[in-house]
């Protein structure tokens, strides 16, 4: 009778001395409501499930931590497998489960569409216990770095205007695989939810190779070893970077729009009503209280084609990678071309959310908002969501108006903040484009960034503007 040696396990680096000093502040430590006991003890060298063994931290929020693993399962004539692993917080069991549905829904889909590569959905799931409960796993494919740091890697931190048309070309691709495939609506596109593919196999094996021991410290109160991560995948092959193809990625808040849903609440025919995006990128019917759809996520993507200068270095573990949630500065981004942010004045001077001012520098770019927004807004004031929310500032609300500190319009459909309209309009955004480029990207630019969903392009549409056409 046959047996077939499986992998050997990965050999242990010795801990550094000294650990980290017990006053500072390690990775998932700094989120806000931080709770060491709802992570789950995860330790290099461990192997959960009998087959994946952890090799390093790679990422972290406040809902979870990622490492790179082995899959020891694999026969010994068999090729390395290498996976990332997302272990959920105890205390996130459903939105964990709502993810991994989601995920589930887009891999299932039966279709030749070519977007279906451009979603990063999870290749497996199982669940682990840990001492305050159990724990949802995730596995992924590895991916290089989100789309944010593969910038600072040009000159100016900004990407070349023909591989920044082929990005934003796959992107669109994959959006409209998972609007008229999926019937999904992301809610939550940014830079850090869009992931880079290695150039070559290499280098995820070198970067293995090369590990050094994780600096760490323990938790006073759980007794949890809080290990500090090592994401730097090194130096890009630049001969191999048309290999590398960008990824949407982290569908927790996805939401679908072809059966009812209690996470988003329903309205009509297909349309979500409960608050939903970053707040850079949030759509004016989201603010307005007057249903959303997949338009939205045409909105925020219309909002990322610029990029923020203010960056943090390399050596910052990215807590948005992979999908994991927290405060982060790399947030404030018109971003994947230019050198600033689209709107500029969406946060008060306490850093929450001010709608008002939003609404106003988008006035400025656009003009004022049409008749027929307004009258559905006002008509859907007029009804409280199926279950309150509370608001940034603690209040239950009961609906948009009261949600977003409204109303911002009176009785005559005239803008009540006159005064927090700034200057400038639409074209003194993209002074980083030359003149024949500028005059086609606020063309694209239009087609998604206006205030009638239905007026919107879809995915599908704007994959054929002629900005997109290379030498065009």
């Amino acid at each position: 009778m046959f047996s077939f040696a499986k992998k050997p396990l990965w050999r242990l680096p010795p801990f550094p001395e000294p650990p980290v000093p017990q006053q500072e502040l390690v990775d998932e430590e700094v989120c806000p409501d931080y709770n060491s006991a709802t992570f789950y003890p995860a330790k290099p060298g461990e192997v959960l499930a009998k087959k994946f063994q952890l090799l390093v931290k790679i990422g972290w929020g406040s809902q979870s931590t990622v490492w790179l693993a082995r899959d020891i399962s694999r026969l010994k004539w068999q090729s390395e497998k290498t996976v990332a692993l997302k272990i959920i917080n105890s205390s996130n069991a459903d939105d964990a489960r709502h993810e991994k549905e989601i995920e589930s829904h887009i891999a299932q889909r039966h279709s030749e569409h070519r977007g279906r590569v451009i979603l990063r959905t999870c290749l497996d799931d199982f669940e682990v216990p840990g001492p305050e409960g159990k724990h949802m796993c995730l596995v992924y494919e590895p991916m290089r770095e989100p789309l944010w740091i593969l910038q600072t890697r040009f000159v100016d931190r900004k990407i070349p205007l023909p591989i920044a048309k082929a990005y934003i070309y796959f992107l669109l691709v994959g959006l409209d695989y998972l609007h008229s495939e999926c019937k999904l609506v992301h809610t939550d596109l940014k830079l850090g939810n869009i992931l880079i593919s290695f150039e070559n196999e290499n280098i995820l094996t070198d970067f293995i190779n090369r590990q050094q021991p994780m600096q760490y410290k323990v938790d006073n109160e759980s007794g949890r070893t809080i290990y500090r991560c090592h994401n730097d995948f090194g130096a890009l092959d630049w001969r191999e970077i048309k290999n590398m193809v960008p990824k949407i990625a982290d569908f927790g808040l996805a939401t679908r729009l072809d059966k009812p849903s209690t996470r988003n609440g329903m309205v009509g025919e297909q349309l979500g009503i409960y608050p939903i995006q970053p707040d850079y990128y949030r759509a004016p019917e989201v603010i307005l209280g007057c249903g959303w759809d997949f338009k939205a996520d045409i909105w925020n993507f219309g909002g990322l084609l610029q990029h923020n200068a203010r960056f943090v270095s390399l050596g910052f573990s990215y807590n948005h990678w992979l999908g994991l949630k927290a405060n982060n500065p790399v947030h404030k981004l018109w971003n994947i071309l230019g050198s600033k942010e689209l709107f500029q004045q969406v946060h008060n001077t306490n850093g929450q959310y001010d709608a008002k001012s939003h609404l106003a520098e988008m006035i400025a770019l656009l003009g004022p908002p049409p008749g027929a927004l307004l009258a559905k807004s006002k008509a859907m004031s007029e009804h409280n969501w199926p279950q309150p929310v509370t608001n940034d500032s603690g209040a239950l609300c009961n609906n948009a108006q009261e949600f977003f500190s409204g109303p911002f319009f009176n009785a005559e459909g005239k803008f009540c903040y006159n005064e927090l309209i700034p200057s400038g309009c639409l074209e003194d955004k993209a002074p980083f484009l030359e003149e024949n480029d500028r005059e086609a990207f606020l063309s694209f630019v239009r087609d998604m960034l206006t205030w009638l969903p239905e007026k919107r392009k879809t995915a599908r549409e704007l994959m054929d503007h002629p900005f997109l056409k290379l030498g065009g």
